[in-house]
């Protein structure tokens, strides 16, 4: 597993930790989609941020 892929699933506990009430396959679904979206970017490092923040924007509606 590399590095980003470590970070995105943090970003899963993390999340996971501030929507107790949202079920983890919806959580882990909302991140699959949001790093899919970034998935053809060149530049990676600031992936797992967006990440976060755009599934934490879309679980928070």
């Amino acid at each position: 597993m590399d590095d980003e892929s470590k970070a995105v699933d943090n970003v899963v506990e993390r999340l996971a930790e501030r929507f107790p009430h949202i079920p983890r396959p919806s959580i882990e679904q909302a991140v699959r989609e949001e790093h899919q979206a970034l998935d053809g970017g060149r530049i990676r490092d600031y992936v797992p941020v967006l990440v976060e923040h755009a599934a934490k924007a879309r679980l928070s509606r």
